[in-house]
């Protein structure tokens, strides 16, 4: 499940084949000139709306932590994601607080039941994930991320997911503690392939920004070329414009 960070990049994804989406906060804020975490709800609805309505696969969307605190406002924000066509969404329980990274527990799950209340009211059947992010904000402790993750579960969670772990048994205690509900893998790197992932009992693989941060290299290594040497050959690798273009016409 790729993460396409703009419309395009979503059609081109899809047109490849694969069965479904997933947006990236990272990646749509960088789109905007901002750094991760740094827009707002109304832009993210928007955008979720534009690639799950401008594909014809299921969309999941980076709700990041459901852009509010208390429970009751993540449910009404849930709420009005259930009604721009995406098929899921993940909410997740970093704090933004480099001191406190996570919401204490109990207000976590109060957090993941809102976001199910909200899915349930709708009548929407969006898939909820709920995402913990010890291992990306400092705290890597595999008893916690397991209690939270089992806690998500009871709390109406239909998926898990804990980015940033990538020791294989780690990834197997994850999968069999909250079985059988499936499990979401982050892969940024080379570290497992699909098939891999697979046999360990993932159920589901995403890649966060490194779709977008790929693209951004391929960038940053022409545009630095010409900026440095007066020199083109990095263009010289580009895809072509016609494949480009044509990829785009209607079908």
């Amino acid at each position: 499940m790729p993460n396409p960070w703009d419309l395009g990049s979503a059609r081109l994804l899809a047109r490849l084949g694969f069965p479904a989406l997933a947006t990236t906060s990272s990646g749509f804020a960088w789109s905007l000139g901002r750094p991760d975490n740094n827009v707002s709800l109304e832009e993210a609805l928007r955008h979720v709306r534009s690639i799950a309505q401008g594909v014809e696969v299921p969309v999941n969307a980076d709700f990041e932590g459901g852009f509010a605190t208390a429970p009751a406002e993540v449910g009404a924000n849930v709420a009005a994601a259930t009604v721009t066509g995406i098929a899921g969404l993940s909410i997740e329980d970093s704090t933004g607080d480099a001191s406190h990274p996570l919401f204490d527990l109990t207000h976590a799950v109060e957090r993941i039941q809102a976001a199910r209340r909200a899915i349930d009211d709708s009548g929407t059947e969006v898939l909820l994930t709920a995402r913990t992010e010890g291992f990306i904000v400092g705290r890597p402790d595999l008893d916690q991320t397991l209690r939270r993750l089992t806690a998500y579960a009871e709390a109406g969670a239909d998926c898990l997911y804990a980015p940033g772990i990538r020791i294989r048994a780690d990834i197997v205690a994850v999968v069999q503690a909250v079985a059988p509900k499936p499990v979401n893998v982050l892969v940024g790197g080379d570290f497992a392939t699909v098939a891999e992932l697979a046999g360990l009992g993932v159920r589901r693989i995403s890649v966060g920004g490194a779709l977008a941060r790929a693209a951004w290299a391929g960038f940053l290594q022409a545009a630095k070329e010409i900026a440095g040497q007066g020199t083109f050959t990095s263009l010289a690798r580009a895809v072509p414009f016609s494949e480009i273009n044509g990829s785009f016409a209607s079908k």
